[in-house]
């Protein structure tokens, strides 16, 4: 692999992390917070990249011919060692004006065209029912003493899975009785085959996501298939079962209506 091709690929990683980064692809890898991040490593790749191809593509002048300074060390009437070094250099080793034209890189570098090709080609639905089922709910701990802030005003109000799991987990619920709740997220089979709701929660990347989940009672999306988006609306349930993965709290919501939606832009939480 020379140095040009290494530059194409590089322009090329660059264009699609900026492709990703510049439109909604990215959400389905890393969080939200992190598209500066990201626009700045394809800036840099494709400054990079532009800046070696001008280096390697530039007119460069014509050495001299050896028999050139030969023939000035004859017409001088010398024979200097350092000249006759500087003569036969070219044959025995190559100088500053050679050594770019041979230079190579381990053909693994080729490899990179992988995740360039996946970029620019492939667009992966986020993750959703089949990696929920695949691990244990977050909630896997109890939380410091602390107090939870009271729930914004409306009705019904919006609370992510997260919040309501840890109020109605490690509060007892205490902040939900009384409200009228609507939570959104994709269905997901539970271990007793009913549904489930639940959406990944992201540290970082996609890489690191698991789920959380909440259980339904009552007129939940029965026969809904998985990996819908719904937004159910209900109460705080007391029920807590328990995740089959990793034997973590699960909560219920006993649900009073709910609907289909399209899925959001910002599909983690």
């Amino acid at each position: 692999m020379n140095r040009q091709a290494q530059a194409v690929i590089m322009l090329l990683l660059g264009g699609a992390v900026l492709r990703a980064s510049i439109g909604d692809l990215y959400l389905r890898y890393v969080k939200e917070g992190l598209r500066p991040f990201l626009i700045g490593a394809g800036i840099l790749l494709v400054a990079a990249a532009v800046m070696t191809l001008w280096y390697e593509l530039r007119p460069r002048p014509k050495p001299e011919p050896v028999g050139a300074h030969l023939a000035d060390a004859e017409t001088a009437g010398t024979t200097e060692p350092a000249l006759a070094d500087a003569v036969q250099r070219p044959h025995d080793e190559p100088g500053p004006e050679h050594g770019h034209e041979h230079h190579h890189e381990p053909r693994i570098g080729w490899l990179l065209i992988l995740p360039v090709l996946g970029l620019l080609l492939v667009s992966p639905p986020a993750l959703g029912s089949y990696a929920a089922g695949q691990a244990g709910s977050v909630l896997t701990s109890q939380n410091s003493a602390s107090d939870y802030a009271a729930l914004p005003a409306g009705d019904p109000v919006d609370v992510a899975l997260l919040d309501y799991a840890s109020r109605a987990v490690f509060d007892d619920g205490r902040s939900l009785t009384g409200r009228n709740l609507r939570l959104t997220g994709f269905v997901t089979p539970g271990p007793d085959g009913q549904p489930m709701l639940a959406r990944m929660v992201l540290s970082c990347c996609a890489a690191d996501g698991r789920p959380i989940k909440v259980g339904l009672l009552g007129d939940g999306p029965a026969g809904v298939a998985a990996d819908t988006w719904v937004q159910v609306v209900g109460t705080y349930s007391g029920k807590v079962g328990k995740d089959p993965v990793n034997n973590a709290d699960v909560p219920y919501l006993q649900v009073t209506g709910w609907q289909e939606i399209t899925p959001p832009k910002q599909q983690y939480e």
